[in-house]
């Protein structure tokens, strides 16, 4: 059995919240959350572009 390592990286809380999504070593998905909301800066927590990051990993 192939064991992957899987980390989901968050910036909240600040200015450019953003996730990114990292398997075995490698980018799979990364999204800004102002790309979602349509606010620039957006300091949120970066919900939607969890839910992006995820999405494309599958």
């Amino acid at each position: 059995m192939i064991r992957r390592t899987h980390i989901l990286g968050l910036s909240a809380f600040y200015h450019d919240s953003a996730a990114c999504l990292v398997r075995d070593g490698v980018i799979v998905a990364a999204a800004q959350e102002e790309r979602f909301t349509r606010k620039k800066h957006d300091a949120a927590f970066p919900k939607h572009a969890v839910e992006y990051c995820l999405r494309e990993a599958g």
